[in-house]
């Protein structure tokens, strides 16, 4: 029976954690044995769970990357007791996702996967891997990683470091590190991140684009949205214009204050997501302020009652947020960031420059002008067609499966 491990910081948790429990539950659909080894969070699994270091390790890593800008380079009992666990079970693939986050000892990883020879696919979610301290760079316009990262302008951003900028010796670590793979494929989850790719140091290595998916039929229109605009009392003949993000950081929450001053009455705004001091913000500009839900039958509803859906991010590499609004058969207005255009046609939506609010403000008028039936079957099939996350895990399978073949 073949195996696969997964490792990520989380396990069925949040979207990269689920993303690693799809594809574990794909696998075992096709006989695999499915274990995934999570540094931080975990939800109940159909794989085989093994939990990474303790509480007190992620804070140690945690203080010493602030101090010394070294993350990713802590943790090595932990990482140590990863490897043993991996020599158990014996791996035919490891599945690497989210490495960073304080859990992982990166070099000692790599030594025991290029020393054992193991195939190796990288999901990427972010942009850590090749640069010397940020997982984002977009927001700064920073293009150091191209060449050689030195003095680093975000060393305040995640992972943060108080003190050191060690990004020169970090980028000579991974370049050195990540590159000693004999089997890697990377897999970024956007053209975007794939151009991005190229430009890196990892420009020779194999590329395998795969989107992200989202359950179709967990997001579809709902049609009993009535008691959305009563629970939040929004007039009946108002249109709503919805925002959601788990983290508002450079996610857009000032440019929605700043729509709201240019939208007319009969449109209402709706954010989810905000933490307390961000809802005193949004009530001041008139937008209803949700802290978030965990009801899924509620953002469907959410997401349905909604006209438009407005993603103002600054950096991204393939929300799918955007996804999911779609699948439930709104219409999507984003700003042209990193992969969040990827999923947007003409039929179903609209792409603007980012910061342009005033073209998001006539944008978002025209669309809620239209009757909602405009969009709903177009927007939905759209994503069913090329979204459906069922087949996006297959497609990792059918990658699996090529190294498999290998003399």
């Amino acid at each position: 029976m073949r195996k696969l491990l997964q490792i990520n910081i989380t396990a069925n948790w949040g979207s990269h954690g689920k993303i690693a429990e799809g594809i574990g539950m794909a696998a075992i659909k096709q006989g695999w044995q499915s274990f995934i080894a999570y540094g931080r969070w975990a939800n109940p699994s159909a794989s085989n769970l093994f939990h990474i270091g303790s509480r007190w390790d992620e804070m140690h890593h945690a203080i010493s990357s602030r101090l010394f800008d070294n993350h990713g380079l802590m943790s090595k009992k932990a990482t140590a007791e990863l490897i043993q666990y991996a020599e158990r079970i014996k791996p035919d693939i490891v599945h690497l996702h989210n490495i960073h986050g304080y859990y992982l000892n990166y070099p000692l990883l790599f030594q025991y996967l290029a020393q054992n020879n193991i195939p190796v696919v990288w999901t990427l979610h972010d942009c850590w891997t090749f640069t010397g301290h940020c997982a984002h760079y977009e927001y700064c316009g920073c293009e150091q990683w191209k060449t050689h990262c030195l003095k680093c302008p975000q060393k305040n951003a995640y992972p943060k470091s108080w003190l050191t900028d060690r990004s020169y010796r970090n980028f000579e670590q991974k370049k050195e590190t990540f590159l000693s793979l004999k089997h890697l494929t990377l897999v970024p989850v956007s053209q975007w991140l794939q151009r991005q790719l190229q430009q890196s140091f990892f420009k020779h290595t194999p590329t395998h684009l795969i989107y992200n998916g989202i359950d179709t039929d967990v997001f579809s229109k709902q049609t009993e949205v009535n008691w959305i605009k009563k629970k939040y009392a929004i007039p009946e003949e108002c249109a709503i214009v919805l925002g959601l993000a788990s983290n508002w950081y450079r996610k857009g929450l000032p440019d929605f204050l700043q729509l709201a001053s240019l939208l007319p009455p009969s449109i209402r705004i709706v954010l989810v997501g905000l933490s307390k001091s961000e809802q005193q913000l949004a009530a001041q500009a008139g937008i209803i302020a949700i802290n978030r839900t965990d009801n899924i039958q509620e953002l469907c509803a959410l997401y349905s009652a909604a006209n438009v859906y407005f993603n103002p991010t600054w950096e991204d590499t393939f929300p799918t947020t955007n996804l999911e609004a779609m699948a439930c058969g709104t219409p999507v207005v984003t700003y042209k960031t990193g992969g969040s255009t990827e999923a947007i046609t003409l039929e179903t939506g609209a792409i603007i420059e980012k910061g342009d609010i005033q073209t998001a403000a006539i944008e978002i008028g025209r669309l809620c002008q239209q009757p909602a039936s405009t969009f709903e079957d177009v927007c939905r099939q759209h994503i069913v067609r090329y979204f459906n996350k069922e087949e996006r895990f297959l497609e990792y399978l059918n990658l699996y499966a090529q190294y498999l073949v290998l003399p």
